[in-house]
C-alpha cells in the first residue's frame, strides 16, 4: 500500500477539526470525538501477552473537550493536544481516513 501524503492543511474551527488531505479531499472531526477516538494506551489500555487490556479510560465521551494543538509527526501521523492536558495520541493517516468515512456515513 502507497504512502499517505501529509494533509495539505489542518485547521481548527469552531469545534471542529478540519484536514485537507493532498488528494483534494476534506474531513471534518468534532474535537470531542477525536479526544473519545485517541489510540493512545492511555486511552484504550494495552494488552498483555494473554490479550487482557490493562488501563484504559472507560468514559466514551468527552463533553467540552476541545483540540488546542496539533503536530505532523513524521510523515504517517498527527499529534492532537487537547484541553484536558491528554497529547499522547498518535492518529495516524490511514487512521484519521477511517474515521472520516465513518462520520460521513
Amino acid at each position: 500500500m502507497p504512502a499517505i501524503p501529509p494533509p495539505q492543511s489542518i485547521e481548527l474551527i469552531g469545534n471542529l477539526v478540519a484536514i485537507r488531505w493532498a488528494d483534494g479531499r476534506e474531513d471534518f472531526f468534532p474535537m470531542e470525538t477525536l479526544r473519545a477516538l485517541s489510540p493512545s494506551a492511555e486511552n484504550v489500555g494495552e494488552p498483555d501477552i494473554f490479550g487482557n487490556i490493562h488501563g484504559g479510560d472507560p468514559r466514551t465521551e468527552f463533553p467540552g473537550v476541545t483540540v488546542t494543538g496539533h503536530e505532523l509527526v513524521g510523515r504517517y501521523a498527527i499529534r492532537f493536544t487537547f484541553s484536558d492536558g491528554h497529547s499522547t495520541g498518535l492518529f495516524s493517516f490511514p487512521y484519521l481516513l477511517r474515521i472520516g468515512d465513518e462520520l460521513a456515513e
